[in-house]
């Protein structure tokens, strides 16, 4: 049996009062525009004792719990998956995110995120566990009123009911809103009537309450309801047969003629859309915290087992090729995760100004603060589910004919990863988000992005790449980072001038400025990041650096890859030749020697066995 009390106690009597940092909150997308100090950004490696207190009892729960029971989850075994999520509630572990007064620890959305990050090792569990605790509990928290959160959180916070998120219908997926299941008001106005489809609802299987998102009447906007499972009506239909994920149940639920309590309506009404996004942004941060989990454990399982295969009498972590996939493999997560830590101490301190400043009451400061951060939401889906994606794959690789093997767990990985870029949103939509709210944050006034590059435009022809005197290390890798946010100004400035609002037409361009926008914001995290672990713990040492050179090097290539396609699809002639002749310039870095870089990085993780950065 588990031990939970030393958490518990921990938690319940050594509560230090947590400072919130009192400095001007980083508006989503801002960085486009702002420079961003490395003592004003949070890292990982200032995770307090009771966090990592926490994350044990999350891996101690794993390793108990789940791992030996994998093989058996994957057979589709219903039972057993809502046994396990029942044994995390009575651990505490579905409470973390959740106030006190509904049986949860109250943490920090930091604290919230590292518990993600754990549980992200878990396999089709941890999309089980996540589903519960993100998208089946909190809207309900989030949105809904004391004598909801008082019946239902409660108990969705001991794991004594097991919520599930039903939004997706066949006809309506990434277009949310065009669902057709209806409610109407019954004669006596004691009931909704609720009738529809819901498809790829995860816990359908074992689910207790759902979220269910319906038009009233004939509104426009759906509307959100509290449904309960054994309310006669509801029909839960058999779990699909997936890729992955197969431990979890996904199944379509069929209402019919379903009675819905008029007090079990969730928020205001019409305002079903509005908790569907805030909930999805809310969803990607987590799927992004999620993946950190399953990448370290897919780079530990690959280098134990290059540190034990031999080929030509040698072991294979010893040879080139695969150090250089170990290597880029550390170097991605590492970055990935300096991006999703900084977002969540941002998250934090919003959510304090709110609740403060704003006097907002709890669930929905929390849920405000989450949604602000919308940029920076679909950056961290969109990157860390295709930076997992890349890390399965060479787990795979690594691996030989194994790695195709069911015996190994990176087969598990590599099928499991792979829902991860459809899931809360597909990247293309993401994509898209990135780009369109960015500019509309912008527009709106959050931030002077068009008036910055059109003083970038008309210092066009005589732009350099900034650079003056000596620089050290970090003042170096700021420049470089400084001057991709010039190629994303640029490329913004031509695009929204040449197109207008037809620029939503222009997808291809708008993925350019995407994927541009997402890497300066990786940058620049990492960047923060080995900056601030030197402050923290003196020199950083060379392998943390060598993470950052080979990260910028790539990155700048890549900004400029982008950025050039942007241009050449948007202008031509004279205006275009002048545009791609600036992003030269300011993607021209200092060559490094990448190759012994990747090696430097891999010794440690071939030396300690396991991921360890």
């Amino acid at each position: 049996m588990l031990k939970l009390l030393p958490w518990l106690w921990a938690v319940n009597h050594f509560k230090p009062e947590r400072t919130m940092e009192q400095k001007e909150y980083l508006k989503s997308g801002e960085f486009l525009v702002r420079e961003v100090e490395a003592k004003d950004v949070f890292v990982p490696e200032e995770f307090d004792e009771e966090q990592q207190m926490i994350a044990q009892t999350c891996k101690d729960f794993l390793e108990a719990e789940v791992y030996p029971n994998l093989d058996k989850l994957d057979q589709g075994d219903r039972e057993l998956m809502k046994e396990l999520l029942k044994k995390a509630g009575e651990l505490g572990l579905m409470g973390i995110s959740l106030p006190e007064e509904y049986g949860g620890f109250g943490q920090s959305f930091v604290t919230q995120m590292l518990a993600a990050e754990t549980i992200g090792a878990g396999y089709s569990f941890s999309v089980a566990f996540m589903a519960h605790c993100g998208i089946g509990t909190l809207p309900i928290m989030y949105y809904g009123n004391d004598q909801q959160r008082e019946k239902y959180v409660s108990q969705l916070a001991t794991g004594e009911l097991l919520g599930a998120y039903c939004l997706t219908e066949p006809g309506a997926g990434s277009d949310a809103n065009s669902g057709k299941s209806n409610a109407i008001l019954s004669d006596d106005g004691k009931h909704y009537i609720l009738n529809g489809q819901k498809m790829w609802i995860t816990n359908a299987g074992f689910c207790d309450t759902q979220v269910v998102f319906a038009k009233i009447d004939n509104d426009r906007i759906m509307s959100a309801f509290i449904v309960d499972t054994n309310s006669p009506g509801v029909v839960i239909g058999p779990d699909e047969h997936k890729m992955g994920i197969k431990g979890s149940s996904t199944a379509q639920i069929y209402y019919n003629d379903v009675q819905v309590p008029v007090e079990n309506l969730l928020g205001e009404r019409g305002e079903g859309f509005r908790i569907a996004l805030s909930i999805l942004h809310m969803g990607r941060m987590k799927l992004g915290a999620n993946v950190i989990g399953a990448a370290k454990m897919a780079i530990t399982d690959s280098v134990k087992y290059a540190n034990e295969r031999k080929q030509f009498g040698t072991l294979i972590s010893s040879f080139g090729a695969i150090q250089h996939k170990l290597a880029e493999m550390v170097i991605r997560i590492f970055a990935h995760e300096s991006a999703i830590y900084r977002v969540s101490k941002d998250i934090d301190v919003l959510m304090e100004k709110l609740k403060q400043k704003e006097a907002c009451d709890e669930g929905r400061a929390a849920i405000e603060a989450i949604s602000h951060y919308a940029v920076e939401d679909a950056i961290l889906k969109v990157y860390g589910s295709e930076v997992l994606d890349y890390i399965v794959d060479e787990a795979v690789q690594i691996h030989g004919g194994m790695g195709y093997s069911a015996e190994m767990n990176v087969e598990r990985g590599y099928r499991d990863s792979r829902i991860n870029r459809i899931f809360e949103g597909t990247n293309e939509i993401n994509r898209l988000l990135i780009t369109d709210t960015a500019l509309k944050r912008a527009q709106k006034g959050d931030y002077d992005l068009f008036g910055q590059a059109g003083q970038l435009i008309e210092q066009l022809n005589g732009i350099t790449d900034g650079k003056s005197g000596n620089e050290s290390f970090y003042q170096e890798k700021q420049r470089y980072i400084k001057n991709m946010k010039k190629c994303a100004m640029l490329a913004i400035h031509a695009a929204t001038n040449t197109f207008g609002r037809k620029l939503v037409r222009e997808q291809e361009v708008l993925n350019n400025i995407a994927d541009i926008i997402t890497e300066i914001y990786i940058s620049e995290s990492l960047a923060l990041r080995v900056e601030k672990i030197e402050t923290l713990k003196g020199d950083a040492g060379s392998l943390y650096k060598d993470i950052l050179d080979v990260y910028v090097f790539d990155a700048a290539g890549k900004v400029r890859k982008w950025a050039t396609d942007a241009v050449y699809s948007i202008a031509d002639g004279d205006e275009a030749d002048a545009l791609s002749r600036a992003l030269s310039v300011l993607t021209t870095i200092n060559g490094i020697n990448v190759k012994e870089a990747r090696r430097r990085i891999a010794a440690k993780l071939i030396e300690d066995n396991t991921y360890s950065y």
